[in-house]
């Protein structure tokens, strides 16, 4: 797995945790339990409030914050379904590395601290949350329909409770 991280905001943050690691097992994690068959590289962005509005708002239409965005590369007929036929495999992977490219994660820094004071528990864990939250949209899931929320909550759950990231 390869993370490339660019943080937006450095002079603000103030995370008590490695959050590289956090960022390395989470996505790890996450594809170890869907059983991604591939080597696999994701972009991930650490930016604030004001950036992440503007983002949804010129990607998404919607004119308002938000804690994380997803954007995939990969198109799934169903979820975390790899079956990729090597023709498709060239349109997804990077030349430089021979990675397939999952696609881009923005994260807001202000949201994760704010919600994880709202939720009551660590900025750790609404780290590590989004951060899988966003990696299961980027293997193809949603929750847009009951049933797929479901499916997302228990994974999520899953995931971060077997790296031990807990609401506690």
């Amino acid at each position: 797995m390869e993370i490339f991280f660019e943080n937006e905001i450095e002079e603000k943050m103030a995370f008590d945790f490695d959050y590289m690691q956090v960022i390395k097992a989470v996505c790890n994690g996450v594809l170890e339990h869907l059983e991604c068959p591939f080597e696999c590289e994701v972009n991930i962005i650490l930016t604030d409030n004001t950036s992440i509005r503007e983002i949804n708002k010129d990607t998404r239409n919607i004119d308002k914050e938000t804690d994380v965005l997803s954007f995939p590369n990969l198109f799934f007929d169903e979820p975390a379904c790899f079956d990729i036929s090597d023709d498709e495999l060239a349109d997804y992977m990077d030349p430089e590395n021979d990675l397939i490219v999952l696609g881009d994660i923005i994260l807001s820094y202000d949201r994760i601290i704010s919600q994880a004071i709202e939720y009551g528990h660590s900025i750790k864990r609404e780290f590590a949350f989004l951060i899988t939250h966003s990696m299961l949209h980027l293997c193809g899931y949603d929750h847009m329909e009951e049933g797929e929320a479901k499916v997302m909550e228990n994974l999520q759950n899953d995931i971060l409770n077997k790296l031990g990231i807990t609401r506690d």
